[in-house]
């Protein structure tokens, strides 16, 4: 697979220059510098399956590759390691070689298995994956595998390396104190920067550390207990396990939803409550209203004994009784077989609360004489 270039567009550094009237006059300029990547649409190819190139080699010192080179002259930069689990923090190592220069070609060397597991360890992913990850980042241009633990002349001669990039820390192995020793007394290192909290060694940690709880879950997952590696006993341990966790959640989720039973429950009785005083409020003021010492049944009362009592009570009698003078002639009556007139009787003596009659004088002289 042959490498393709492209051109990016970056932002050289912007001059300002301020006339009579404070504005700029020229601004950001943007200049075209060809940087040769592999397409995007297709891994990085091996070093192996590549052609060789037939021009002499030679080196690109530090201050020609930051000033930038010519197109078809690209720096090659090359990073080495394990890249098991690969993460983030691998991919922003790359990152940072491959903009360690304008014009740059990344080239990842990653260690077999043999050699990974006779110096650091064991790892999880073998090396065919291993080198499949590295492959499909976007940041690498060229893979070699099968790459050295110790950094030969041949070995950067053969595949024309001019700096290797990885961070400043010193790495200890192989009986050395810093394998990159002779790479920065050759002055063809270029340190970058390590990711801080991210790391194969904390991935694999973290594994251990939940070891049952990713057993148990491959286990529901349909792994035999002789793929996870796991006893009979143990099995039969992580199925019991898994069994009671059903019956918790269960339970919590009943819990959880008699919590919320209860609490509408609770809502719908406050509602109830409130109407119910509000409605017994009421209730109780029509009920001062009416029945009330100042309701309208007491002052109904009060007029309707008033309106019986002056019914049947009689009218009350004068203070005095009126004089002789002022005493109105009386009518006479006389018997049809008298001839003489008879003057009307006499009025009887008046009584207090009794209605008399009155009786003319000449009546009471007509009854001296008989």
């Amino acid at each position: 697979m042959e490498a393709q270039s492209s051109c990016e567009l970056l932002p050289s550094r912007k001059r300002r220059r301020d006339g009579s009237n404070g504005e700029t006059e020229e601004g950001e300029r943007f200049g075209k510098i060809p940087r040769c990547t592999v397409g995007l649409k297709h891994p990085a190819p091996f070093a192996d399956e590549l052609v060789p190139d037939g021009k002499p080699y030679e080196r690109v010192n530090m201050e020609e590759a930051k000033r930038g080179t010519p197109p078809d002259r690209p720096v090659r930069v090359y990073a080495d390691g394990i890249f098991d689990v690969f993460h983030s923090g691998h991919a922003r190592a790359l990152m940072q070689a491959k903009c360690l220069f304008p014009n740059t070609h990344l080239i990842v060397g990653v260690c077999s298995d043999d050699l990974t597991h006779k110096y650091k360890g064991f790892t999880v992913m073998n090396e065919d994956e291993r080198y499949d990850a590295i492959r499909h980042c976007r940041y690498v241009d060229e893979v070699v595998r099968n790459a050295p633990w110790t950094l030969t002349p041949e070995f950067l001669a053969k595949h024309r390396i001019d700096f290797v990039a990885h961070d400043d820390i010193p790495y200890s192995s192989a009986g050395s104190d810093d394998v990159y020793r002779h790479i920065k007394e050759a002055g063809m290192f270029a340190p970058t920067q390590r990711t801080e909290g991210i790391s194969t060694s904390d991935i694999i940690t973290r594994i251990v550390r939940d070891y049952d709880v990713y057993v148990r879950r491959n286990l529901q997952r349909g792994y035999t207990a002789k793929e996870l590696n796991v006893s009979f006993i143990n099995e039969k341990k992580y199925h019991l396990q898994e069994r009671v966790d059903k019956v918790k959640r269960k339970v919590r989720d009943v819990e959880e939803k008699s919590k919320e039973f209860v609490q509408k429950v609770e809502e719908k009785s406050i509602d109830l409550i409130q109407k119910w005083e509000e409605k017994s409020r009421e209730f109780i003021g029509n009920f001062l209203q009416m029945f009330g010492p100042e309701g309208a049944l007491k002052h109904m009362l009060k007029e309707g004994k008033g309106r019986m009592l002056q019914a049947i009570s009689p009218r009350q009698s004068p203070s005095s009784s009126p004089t002789r003078e002022e005493r109105s002639p009386s009518p006479t009556f006389r018997l049809p077989f008298f001839s003489k007139t008879s003057p009307p009787p006499s009025p009887p003596p008046h009584h207090s609360g009794a209605r008399g009659y009155l009786i003319s004088e000449d009546d009471d002289e007509d009854d001296d004489d008989n």
